[in-house]
């Protein structure tokens, strides 16, 4: 079966900024721990954060993304 997504222009901004955000955050994050924490340690919260970032920009892409194949409703009575 072959599932055809319309992606709105809101939903993939939306995505976009999200994971640019959180992907903004994990450097900072890393950065910020490099003299104080083990590199492994270091690059788990790196992945957690950019795990998070992910999962909210396809959430936000899926869900922002609209349907604009609504149907309208037929009149009941007519004018």
């Amino acid at each position: 079966m072959l599932l055809l997504i319309q992606i709105g222009t809101f939903g993939a901004v939306a995505a976009a900024v999200f994971f640019v955000v959180f992907a903004i955050v994990a450097f900072i994050a890393f950065k910020m721990l490099a003299k104080t924490v083990k590199m492994a340690f270091r690059m788990l919260i790196v992945a957690i954060i950019l795990v998070i970032a992910l999962v909210g920009g396809i959430a936000l892409l899926m869900f922002g993304s609209g349907s604009k194949d609504t149907p309208k409703p037929a009149a009941t009575k007519p004018r």
